[in-house]
């Protein structure tokens, strides 16, 4: 047990790191959660929680009152699809995110932290490796020359390079994954950030049987999905060895977002048709390539996706009921 580490996790009001925040703490660390906004879903057990905004340095500064040995940094302006990929949010999310990230790998520096972890993602992969659907290419020494498919990806791209400039210059002990669809029980659900996984829940879970959901593109499009424990469990073993990375933390069972639509529905128990729209769909196929996590720490992923599809839809499945219950009773109190 590490009963006396301390440990920062950046964007602990948000799914991953809310999940990282209490395996942190089962493994005895005391952890100090910021972010700038309270975590959705009462998912906060650290020991302290700053509400706080870390494009502010003095934010930043104010967090290490204390010894502190890790920084997870997993703050960023981000979303679905929806959010990122229609272009109209690519200044906010190049600006904020890079400023987080500026901001706390240099007061990291500054206050000696023994190593930092920095959440990337798969979307740094260029778009020409990424046409066909059935055979993406996203190895980890594929990322150059450089064509991620959003302002999204080149802003974790420069930043992975930022993060890695100060293990070279700065003697601070760096460790960078690429997520790859991170999902899971409390996590965004509604609203317009929400990833594949908990949209198609959701629409399946307020579907009636026999009803229809719309699904953006042809639904032929690929994509893999990693579940948040095994996500969790990657991200400590990273930063218990010796390996900088960047590595791929995601699953490689990669299936059509069609698939995705009937094994939730099959999970709810409902014949449910698609109804294929325009809208933003991103690269035809992601995968995850997992030969070298493999190769550097000796894990991949176990958990079959079904397993946490089942998961993430009855939880998703309990706020929608339980949204429909409070429009219910408000709708009763106004007669």
């Amino acid at each position: 047990m590490n009963r006396n580490k301390s440990a920062i996790v950046c964007g602990a009001g948000g799914f991953i790191g809310g999940h990282l925040v209490n395996r942190l703490k089962s493994e005895g660390y005391w952890v100090r959660g910021v972010d700038i906004k309270a975590n959705e879903y009462n998912n906060n057990n650290s020991d302290d929680f700053v509400l706080g905004d870390l494009r502010d340095f003095n934010i930043c500064k104010s967090l290490f009152d204390r010894e502190i040995d890790e920084v997870y940094q997993l703050a960023a302006d981000m979303g679905g699809a929806g959010y990122l990929f229609t272009g109209e949010n690519d200044a906010a999310v190049m600006h904020n995110s890079a400023l987080i990230n500026l901001n706390m790998l240099e007061v990291s520096r500054l206050n000696n932290v023994k190593k930092i972890f920095y959440s990337s993602s798969a979307c740094v992969y260029p778009e020409y490796n990424q046409m066909d659907p059935d055979n993406p290419k996203c190895s980890e020494d594929t990322v150059y020359p450089a064509a991620p498919d959003s302002e999204y990806g080149w802003e974790k791209l420069f930043s992975e390079r930022l993060y890695l400039t100060y293990q070279k210059n700065c003697n601070i002990s760096v460790k960078v994954g690429r997520f790859h669809n991170i999902f899971g029980p409390q996590g965004t659900w509604d609203g317009g950030k929400e990833k594949v996984p908990a949209a198609v829940c959701r629409k399946v879970a307020m579907a009636e049987n026999g009803g229809e959901i719309e699904i953006w593109g042809d639904g032929k499009q690929t994509r893999s999905f990693l579940f948040i424990d095994e996500c969790v469990e990657a991200v400590r073993r990273l930063m218990n060895s010796d390996f900088s990375g960047p590595v791929n933390i995601g699953s490689e069972e990669m299936l059509p977002i069609n698939d995705l639509v009937k094994m939730v529905a099959e999970i709810a128990g409902k014949e449910i048709t698609i109804k294929h729209i325009t809208g933003p769909i991103g690269v035809r196929g992601r995968n995850s390539d997992n030969k070298l996590i493999m190769q550097k720490l000796d894990w991949e992923p176990s958990v079959p996706l079904r397993v946490g599809i089942s998961k993430t839809y009855k939880w998703i499945e309990e706020q929608v009921l339980a949204t429909k219950e409070k429009v219910s009773a408000t709708e009763e109190m106004t007669l």
